[in-house]
This record gives C-alpha cells, sequence and structure tokens, in this order.
C-alpha cells in the first residue's frame, strides 16, 4: 500500500471527529509547505506527522500528533522560539507545543508568525516544492485510538 493510503488507514483508526479534524491539520501543513517531507509515525502513544526540509527526520522542524481525544502541534526546537503571546505549552529542554483545538488554529496569525520563526531558525530551508510523504515507522503495539467509551 502507497504511503497515502496507508496514512489514510491509519488516521481511520481514530473518532471521526478526530481523524477528520487531523487530516485537516496536515492537509493545511501539506499545502502550507508544498516542500517538505512529512514523516509518519504510528507509534504507541500517537500518530505523528513531522515535518521537515529533507530526507533526515532529525531535521524535522514541526510535527502533528494525534491522540484520542485531541491533536496537537509541536515546534521540535520550540524552546527558543519568540512567543509573544503565550501559546506554546512545556517545560521540556527543546520541545513546545499547542493543542490544536481546531485546524483553523493553523490560520491564527500567531500560530504563522511561530512557523515564520521555526522555519527561518532551521538549519536547512524549507523546499517550495517537491515535498514527499514516507512512513518512517509503525510500532507493533499501540494504546487504542479511540477514548475509553464512560
Amino acid at each position: 500500500m502507497e504511503a497515502e493510503g496507508r496514512l489514510e488507514a491509519f488516521l481511520g483508526k481514530f473518532t471521526p471527529e478526530i481523524c477528520g479534524r487531523a487530516k485537516e491539520a496536515i492537509a493545511r501543513l501539506r499545502a502550507r509547505f508544498p516542500g517538505a517531507t512529512a514523516f509518519v509515525y504510528d507509534n504507541y502513544n500517537a500518530l505523528a506527522v513531522g515535518f521537515g526540509p529533507g530526507s533526515r527526520p532529525s531535521e524535522a522542524i514541526f510535527s502533528v500528533a494525534v491522540f484520542p481525544r485531541r491533536g496537537a502541534l509541536f515546534f521540535l526546537r520550540g524552546v527558543d522560539l519568540p512567543d509573544p503571546s503565550g501559546l506554546l505549552e512545556g517545560g521540556g529542554n527543546q520541545v513546545r507545543s499547542l493543542t490544536l483545538d481546531t485546524p483553523d488554529r493553523l490560520g491564527d496569525p500567531a500560530v504563522g508568525d511561530l512557523f515564520a520563526a521555526a522555519v527561518a531558525r532551521a538549519a536547512r530551508a524549507m523546499p517550495e516544492s517537491g515535498g514527499t510523504l514516507v512512513i518512517r515507522s509503525v510500532s507493533a503495539r499501540q494504546r487504542p485510538r479511540r477514548p475509553a467509551k464512560t
């Protein structure tokens, strides 16, 4: 199965609401950064799609992570990003994130400023075209992709 079909199958494990939000967020990021390589990791805790300028995952600049109840946008070197609006969360040594309660949040000008700063600080420039989708890892064991019924 091709990468696009596999990503679609990974997303289909989530509830229709979460799946729809995640698809839209990923599509918006792929449209905004058409030259990016998108790395897909269907891991134990979450489905993650990282975006970077080349074929090495270590060059990824940001990622979307999909969890059973929410999505999040991670800036992989977010600790140094200017964030005058105070959007970024987290206290680790490198990564900062924000909740994607709706894909429309990606259009927020303050989030756009974070993207611009992250891309400008990257080791390599983001290509303007020619992006690809690569399935990097699929964990054999995974947490449930749908929340437990209450």
